[in-house]
């Protein structure tokens, strides 16, 4: 009932959901640079230089319930649909980072903002890669240092990228109770796991 009180739905409303450990800061990264290409170009002075994706890409739910509404003092350029969503964009991990290209201008035309002829001849899309390269983000000062929400460090959100690498995370009590929400929320989408 907050949500529906503090948000209310607009046209070209994005919500970003994803598994814990599986790539939410890199998609966050992506997502907030193709956005947000027209107000920062992917060059030295861009937000995600020098602020963690995390910061720029709220979670509604921490930053609603423990620090109050994020739209009045972040960038303002999220929101949330009280509709369920008509359209679902589902990305493998593994896929996108072979083919990053291909899945960056497949996650620009999903969110309605694709990419015209001329920005993928100036580079625009290359300059989006290099800008939220793994490693590169990794290495920034910016997450090895400092904290999100005042408890977390920034450097946990960076591990190894690798596919599979959350059984390094999680305990096996963790994994078999995530499996059994994940088993009792989706059944009967069709979806299995």
């Amino acid at each position: 009932m907050l949500f529906s009180k503090a948000l209310p739905s607009k046209d070209g409303d994005i919500i970003i959901t994803s598994l814990p450990k599986s790539g939410t800061t890199w998609l966050k990264a992506l997502i907030f640079a193709i956005v947000n290409r027209n107000h920062f170009s992917p060059s030295q002075n861009h937000p995600l230089l020098i602020s963690n994706a995390h910061d720029l890409v709220p979670h509604l739910e921490f930053n609603l319930y423990e620090i109050g509404p994020f739209w009045t003092h972040n960038l303002g350029y999220w929101g949330k649909s009280k509709e369920t969503p008509n359209k679902f964009l589902f990305l493998k991990y593994e896929e996108l980072k072979g083919n990053i290209k291909f899945y960056l201008k497949r996650i620009a035309e999903f969110l309605n903002c694709p990419f015209d002829l001329e920005e993928e001849e100036s580079v625009v899309v290359d300059k989006i890669i290099e800008l939220c390269d793994f490693e590169k983000m990794k290495e920034l000062e910016v997450n090895k240092m400092g904290k999100f929400m005042q408890r977390l460090d920034y450097k946990d959100f960076f591990r190894k990228g690798e596919v599979g690498d959350w059984v390094n995370h999680f305990c096996p009590w963790m994994e078999d109770k995530l499996s059994k929400v994940m088993e009792k929320k989706f059944s009967g989408s069709g979806l299995s796991f």
